[in-house]
Formats: C-alpha cells, structure tokens, sequence
C-alpha cells in the first residue's frame, strides 16, 4: 500500500521541480503599429537662435535676390573697383508690364550676372552678385542649418576670438549659395575713320588707352552669411568670429518637440493618436523652432495626443545595382 503513496508523491516533486526551473516568462509583443511614444502640445516662449563659426574677409561676396517673379532684363555696367556711394541699379525684373529695380547697396560694388539676360526667375532667387568694399564677417551654413536659417534675419552679434564684442553685425544679401558670376564683354566700339575730313592720317591710340582688361566676374560660393560689423570695431583678415543669429521670436507659441513632426518650415505633417492607439496623419502649418521644439501655427488646438516619431518617409531600400 506504500508504493502507491510513493509514486504520487514523487510525481508532485518533480512537477514543483520543472515549474521552478522554467523561470520567467517572456512577455507578449505589441501588434505592430502599436504607439508606445506620445506627447501633447505646449506652449511656451520661443527663439529661434543659430550661433555659427566664422571669419574676417576682405571684400566678401553676397547675392541679391529678386524682388518679385518675372523676367530679369539687366542694366549695362562697367565694373568698377570704387564702392557706390548710394544704391546703384544693376537690373529690372518684369512682370505684367511692371517693372521692379534691382539695386546693389550703398558701399558694395557690382561683381556679376548669376542669371542669363531676359531669364525667367523666382521671387527670392538670387540674380546678381556683389561684393562688400572693405572688412566683413563670412559665416559658412551646412545643410542642417539651411532652412533654419534662410528666412528674414532679425539680429546677428558677433564676437572675434580674443578680440572686439559683442557688436551688431549687419547682414548683406540673401542667405544662399551662389553660382559664379559673368560679365559680359561690352559690345564692340564703332570702327573710328583713320583720315580726318581733310584728309590727313589719324594717329591710333595705344590699345591700353582704349580698352580695359575683361572683367572675371565673382566666383562660386557655399551656403553662407555674410555681415558687417560698425565701423568702430577693428578687424584683421582671417580672425576667428562666433556669430549669433536670430531669425525670429514668438511668445506663447503651441509647440511640440521635432521629433513628432515630418517637415521644418511652412508645410508639416503629425500624427494623432485615439483612445484605441489608431493614428491619423494630419496637415500642419510651421512656424519657428529652435532645434528641440518646433511651432506650431494651425492644425492643432493643443488638446491632442500626438505619436513619437512623426510621419517621416521610411528609409529607401537599395535597389540592385545601387550602393547601399
């Protein structure tokens, strides 16, 4: 009668023995797309500041836009080594029968044609090339920073490295790469008689006298800002700068970190999340940020849930052929 008791107990033991020994238990995975990040709107006070690296220059180079879309008709100018000494016009863009001057500022000199005469452009599109007369402050932009950057510059500070500043630092131009700058040739002189009326030879004149060296027009530049500072401030060719640069403000702005929003200027996109975790990918209007949050103008009233990371395209895979 032993035995029966014996076996059922030992059954038991090796029962508690193999539930011990199993361990924990890995826990279920979430349905693919389930939300696991969220955040909601805030507000808060916002600036959108750069500080970029730069350097003293002599004569720098800077691009002026267009003011309107139209065709570009430009104006004949001789270059000139001599700053102007008011705006000096260089170009008209047409539109509609209307015309909008183009003018290089007070202090700077004309230094090319980035466009072909009688060319259609884009508002903002840079169409003529100049350059600073004197000292300024060149600050390379990489592309991270384009967009962040090629609005409206409100204020720019400098500070030289062991020198002068902080001062107020003036911007010229537009913020943009340039292609090279071309100088036509002047159109050729009418052939001048060599007899006078009474028939006697005319001396030519020498042909320095007579012609000016081909100008070579301004060459290509990077993404960059150009400023310059008061003339107060003592600058040295090649001195090391740090450039403070702000773009913008906006007080009380509805924001939400970068992450949850697909775009940075103008036109975005986010994604709300429900109660049930479903997402809806909506329309946004984008205003300034300062590289951790980014305003948000319309799409939003602020009580939303909304999914971390935003609506980026997936990664492309390589397609056979193509590196990796």
């Amino acid at each position: 009668m032993k035995r029966p008791i014996l076996a059922a107990a030992a059954v038991v033991l090796l029962a508690g023995c193999t539930s011990e020994e199993e361990g924990p238990r890995t826990p279920g995975l979430q349905e693919r797309g389930t939300v696991l990040t969220t955040v909601q709107p805030t507000r808060q006070d916002l600036t959108n500041q750069i500080s970029l690296a730069g350097k003293v220059a002599i004569n720098p180079i800077f691009g002026v836009v267009a003011p309107i879309a139209g065709e570009v008709r430009y104006v004949q100018r001789k270059p000139s080594k001599k700053p102007a000494e008011e705006p000096l016009w260089v170009a008209t863009v047409w539109r509609n029968g209307q015309p909008r001057e183009v003018n290089i500022p007070t202090g700077s000199m004309m230094a090319g044609r980035l466009m072909e005469d009688r060319s259609s452009v884009a508002k903002g599109m840079p169409i003529v090339s100049a350059r600073h007369g004197g000292y300024g402050i060149v600050a390379e932009i990489d592309s991270a920073q384009a967009y962040r950057i090629s609005g409206a510059v409100s204020s720019v500070t400098g500070q030289i490295k062991n020198g002068p500043g902080p001062f107020k630092c003036k911007p010229k131009g537009t913020i943009a790469a340039l292609p090279a700058g071309t100088v036509p040739e002047p159109p050729a002189p009418t052939p001048k008689p060599t007899t006078d009326p009474s028939g006697a030879p005319v001396r030519p004149l020498p042909v320095e006298e007579t012609q000016e060296d081909s100008p070579a027009g301004s060459e290509a530049t990077g993404l960059q800002l150009v400023c310059t500072p008061p003339d107060t401030v003592r600058l040295i060719n090649g001195a090391e700068v740090t450039l403070d640069v702000v773009t913008g403000k906006a007080e009380d702005a509805l924001v939400l970190p970068v992450e949850a929003v697909a775009g940075t200027q103008g036109k975005g996109k986010v994604d709300i999340v429900d109660e049930n975790q479903n997402r809806k990918t909506v329309d946004v209007t984008l205003g300034l940020t300062d590289g951790k949050v980014i305003e948000i103008k319309k799409g939003l009233t602020g009580d939303e849930t909304i999914a971390v990371p935003g609506p980026n395209l997936p990664t492309a895979e390589p397609q056979p052929g193509q590196p990796g």
